[in-house]
C-alpha cells in the first residue's frame, strides 16, 4: 500500500472533481482517479461539446432569418463542420486544462487509470499498461457516472448506429438521421442537425417528446420542431433495424419503414458501475445504480456514491451538488441534500423546468392553480425575435406555496436559476408576485404567470370564470347533488 488519504474519489466528472475540490478546500488530503480525460461525460462527450454544436446551429438558424430583423445576408450562408468541431475540440481542451489547474492549486493527487474497489477503503488504480498501483483512504466517495444505454440486438457498427458519445465527434455529417428516442439527448440532437442541412426523424416510445416534462411544452416543441422539417413519431415502437447497403433500415411498428444513413440511439443512460468493485467493499447495487440517503452515505460505513451513479438525479450540476455534501459529510460537516434540482433543454427555443409539473402535484392530492403567460405577449421575446413559446407556474392553492415553474423559449434556461431559488426558499406564489423584476426581460414572464395563477394577471384578458352551483338532479345518479353550470 503506497499511500494512505483522508478522501479517495474515483470519477473525475463534475461530480467527482468538484468533491475533490471541496475535500481538499476543508484541509483534506484528498486522491483523485480518473481513467479517462479530466472532466467526464459533461465536458467530454455530454453538455459541452454539446452546446458548443448547438450554439453554431443556432446562429445559423438565426442567420438564415435575419431578413425578419432587417440585417440583409449577401451570398448565402453554410456550415462548415470541420471549423465547428475544431471550435468544440478547442473549448474542451480549455475546460480540461482549467479543471486540471484546479486540483493542483488544491494540491489534490491525481491518478490515471481504471479505479476500483479493492476491499473497504482501498483502491486499486490500473493503468493502461496494464502496471497497477494501491492506496488506501478514511473515506471513499464513488462518482463514476453513467454510460448510454444500448439496445439489445441491434447492429453495434458504431458508424452506422451510435449513441451521443460518438456523435459529438463525428467527422462528418449524415444526409439522413434517425434518433431513437426523443428524451433530452433526442431532441437538442435535432435542434443540432436540422439547421446544418440534415434531414432528423424522431422515433419516441412514449406519446410525447420529453416524457419527463409539462406535456404542454413539449407539445409546443413537437410543433416547432414539425415545422423546421423534423419528422416526429411518438407512441411508436421500432419492431426491427437492420443494415443493407450502408444505411440503416427501421421498421416501425406504425407500419411505416425509414431509411437512414446513422442512426443516433438516445434512449437513456444506465450507471457505471459494473466493475468498480462494489462487492469487494459489501456495496450492493440496485440495477446497477448505488443507493444513497440525503448525506449521500451508502450502506457500508465511509462511502458514498455522488451524480449518476445513484440515480437520484442524471444531470451535471446535481453531481456537484451531491460532491459538495458528500465532502462535507465525510469530514464530519453534517449537511442533507434537499435543494430543488433545475432541468434544462438546450433546443431552440429552450426548456427549463423545476418543482412539480401540473399532473405531478394533482397526484400528490394538491389542490393547484396554474398560472400562464406566453412569449408572444412579451415585450423582450418579440424585441429579441423569439418570442415562441409559454411560462407556466405551479401554486399550491392550500399553502399559497410555489410548487413548481415550467419555461419554453429564449434563453429560459438563464432565468430558470431565479424560480430555482424561489422554490428552494420555499416563497409563496404572492411573494413572487410582489418581487420587482427587470423590464424588458425574459425572467419577467415568471412573475406574468405567477400573477395569473392569483388571478390578478394585468398583461392578460380577464379569465371567463364559469359559476358552479349544486342543484336538485336526481335524474343522473348523483343522489341528489348534480350540478347546473351559469
Amino acid at each position: 500500500m503506497s499511500s494512505h488519504f483522508e478522501i479517495a474519489v474515483l470519477g473525475g466528472g463534475p461530480g467527482g472533481y468538484v468533491a475533490a475540490l471541496k475535500a481538499a478546500q476543508l484541509g483534506a488530503r484528498v486522491a483523485l482517479v480518473e481513467q479517462g480525460p479530466l472532466g467526464g461525460t459533461c465536458l467530454n462527450v455530454g453538455c459541452i461539446p454539446s452546446k458548443a454544436i448547438l450554439a453554431s446551429a443556432e446562429l445559423l438558424e438565426h442567420i438564415r432569418h435575419a431578413g425578419d430583423m432587417g440585417i440583409e445576408v449577401a451570398g448565402g450562408v453554410r456550415a462548415n463542420w470541420e471549423r465547428i468541431q475544431t471550435r468544440k475540440d478547442k473549448i474542451i481542451q480549455t475546460l480540461r486544462s482549467g479543471i486540471k489547474g484546479l486540483l493542483a492549486a488544491r494540491k489534490v493527487t491525481l491518478f490515471n487509470g481504471h479505479g476500483a474497489l479493492d476491499g473497504a477503503g482501498r483502491i486499486r488504480v490500473t493503468k493502461s499498461d496494464g502496471a497497477a498501483e494501491q492506496f488506501s483512504a478514511a473515506k471513499v466517495i464513488l462518482a463514476t457516472g453513467s454510460i448510454p444505454a444500448r439496445i439489445p440486438g441491434w447492429p453495434s457498427d458504431p458508424s452506422i448506429v451510435c449513441t451521443s458519445d460518438e456523435a459529438l465527434h463525428w467527422k462528418t455529417l449524415p444526409k439522413k438521421l434517425l434518433i431513437v428516442g426523443g428524451g433530452v439527448i433526442g431532441c437538442e440532437f435535432a435542434c443540432m442537425m436540422q439547421p446544418l442541412g440534415v434531414e432528423v426523424t424522431i422515433v419516441e416510445l412514449l406519446p410525447q417528446l420529453l416524457p419527463n416534462l409539462d406535456a404542454q411544452l413539449a407539445q409546443l416543441l413537437q410543433k416547432i420542431l414539425a415545422r423546421r422539417g423534423v419528422k416526429v413519431f411518438t407512441g411508436v415502437k421500432i419492431d426491427d433495424l437492420r443494415l443493407a447497403g450502408g444505411n440503416a433500415e427501421a421498421r416501425l411498428g406504425n407500419g411505416e419503414t425509414i431509411i437512414a444513413d446513422r442512426v443516433l440511439v438516445a434512449t437513456g443512460r444506465k450507471p457505471n458501475t459494473a466493475d468498480i468493485g462494489l462487492n469487494s467493499a459489501g456495496i450492493t447495487s440496485d440495477r446497477g445504480f448505488i443507493r444513497v440517503n440525503d448525506r449521500m452515505e451508502t450502506g457500508v460505513k465511509d462511502h458514498y456514491c455522488i451524480g449518476d451513479a445513484n440515480g437520484r438525479c442524471l444531470l451535471a450540476h446535481a453531481a456537484s451538488a451531491h460532491g459538495v455534501v458528500a465532502a462535507e459529510n465525510a469530514l464530519g460537516r453534517g449537511h442533507e441534500f434537499s435543494a430543488p434540482v433545475p432541468n434544462c433543454v438546450y433546443t431552440f427555443p429552450e426548456l427549463a423546468s423545476v418543482g412539480l409539473t401540473a399532473d405531478e402535484a394533482r397526484a400528490k392530492g394538491m389542490a393547484i392553480s396554474v398560472g400562464s403567460f406566453p412569449l408572444t405577449h412579451l415585450g423582450k421575446a418579440m424585441a429579441a425575435g423569439d418570442n415562441e413559446g409559454l411560462v407556466k407556474v405551479v401554486r399550491d392553492r392550500e399553502s399559497g406555496q410555489l410548487v413548481g415553474v415550467h419555461m419554453l423559449g429564449h434563453n429560459v434556461t438563464e432565468c430558470i436559476g431565479a424560480a430555482t431559488a424561489i422554490l428552494h426558499q420555499r416563497a409563496s406564489v404572492q411573494d413572487v408576485v410582489e418581487t420587482v423584476f427587470a423590464h424588458p426581460t425574459i425572467g419577467e414572464s415568471i412573475k406574468e404567470a405567477a400573477e395569473d395563477a392569483m388571478q390578478m394577471a394585468l398583461h392578460l384578458p380577464p379569465r371567463k370564470v364559469l359559476r358552479v352551483t349544486a342543484a336538485l338532479a336526481p335524474s343522473v345518479g348523483l343522489g341528489g347533488g348534480g350540478l347546473a353550470v351559469k
